[in-house]
């Protein structure tokens, strides 16, 4: 199903390529950054940059200067824009797809981490690992999703994402949390994902194991914490073993492994657990997510519920369902897409 998907569609690099039209850049940041650098890799060339009125003050970026939408429509009757940053917000959003209804609007996809393009080659070296992940999915709301992400990854289409998009209400009604869950929250950011915990659990919990591994948002997820009773927090990444890492220190949610940085402890949740039973893992480790999988193999014997991150890497997407299918058999998985533009707030759920 997945290889006709593929054969049917032209890939968005090769769009961009041979398209005949004017490519401009809509964004700045680091997303526009490594858009460039594969626009290098792929013989594109891009002829403005241009930015939300509210952000253009006639700054600089990349030896362009960066203009609003109408600029660049008094210089090019057709162009194709090219989306370069991400946002989950709804007025945010609706200024992407009033573009998208004006222009031509594609969204060259590049990782949130590392440097792996999702393009012909990608395909070819991995549509067995897409095709096998597809076939996991347990409903048909899933497999939709599913084909949908690797789609828009693949065509750089937004409006492919539209029919695909769920809130997270629908999501948590899969995993059903009760009030006795031991929870486990790996990449806790600031105490925001206990809160969402404690919305859909009803407030009530067993236990709470919360890992941070950056030390700014570790004050403020303790501060968060102070009062709750039952709740062990530790300033500390997950990984694949026990040892000490290279974050970037990044403020946020962006702390992650790099090549220079603040060296950070890691460590398996199964070290951490030390046989406590886990009822839910939800993680959101910014690239780490199959790393942290592989230390938790005596967790996932314990079937917790499960809600992972699967977006960071274009790989994630077929290797976090194999790697949940191997570990335990037991588990159905499902994928969920939540609002977001581009298909950042891709879920793994497990139960």
């Amino acid at each position: 199903m997945l290889k006709e998907l593929f054969t049917a569609n032209q890939s968005v690099w090769d769009f961009l390529r041979t398209c005949g039209r004017p490519v401009v850049l809509y964004g700045m940041g680091d997303g526009a950054d490594k858009v460039l650098d594969a626009f290098e890799k792929m013989d594109i060339h891009a002829v403005a940059v241009m930015a939300s009125d509210a952000f253009v003050r006639g700054q600089q970026f990349h030896g362009f200067t960066v203009q609003r939408l109408s600029d660049i429509e008094r210089q090019y009757d057709d162009f194709v824009v090219a989306l370069c940053f991400a946002s989950q917000l709804p007025e945010v959003m609706d200024a992407i797809k009033a573009v998208a209804r004006k222009h031509i609007t594609v969204v060259p996809s590049v990782p949130v981490f590392g440097d792996v393009l999702f393009d012909d080659a990608f395909v070819s070296a991995h549509l067995s690992e897409l095709e096998q992940a597809y076939a996991l999915m347990a409903d048909e709301q899933s497999r939709s999703v599913f084909a949908g992400v690797v789609a828009f990854y693949y065509t750089g289409k937004p409006e492919l994402l539209d029919g695909i998009t769920t809130d997270k209400d629908e999501a948590f009604s899969l995993l059903s949390l009760g009030g006795n869950e031991v929870y486990v929250d790996l990449g806790a950011y600031n105490g925001d994902t206990i809160d969402e915990f404690l919305h859909y659990s009803g407030g009530s919990y067993r236990k709470i194991v919360a890992l941070e591994p950056n030390a700014k948002n570790f004050s403020k997820l303790q501060a968060r914490c102070a009062d709750m009773p039952r709740v062990a927090l530790w300033e500390l990444g997950a990984w694949k073993e026990n040892t000490v890492l290279t974050f970037n220190n990044k403020a946020g949610r962006n702390s992650a492994v790099a090549a220079k940085g603040v060296q950070t402890r890691v460590v398996t949740v199964d070290s951490i657990l030390c046989g406590l039973r886990p009822t839910y893992i939800k993680a959101d480790v910014e690239g780490a997510d199959f790393e942290t999988l592989l230390g938790m193999k005596q967790a996932l014997t314990y079937k917790p519920k499960l809600n992972f991150a699967a977006y960071h890497r274009f790989e994630d997407i077929y290797r976090l369902p194999l790697l949940i299918h191997r570990l335990n058999p037991g588990y159905q998985i499902y994928l969920r897409h939540h609002p977001y533009i581009p298909a950042w707030d891709t879920n793994l759920y497990g139960v």
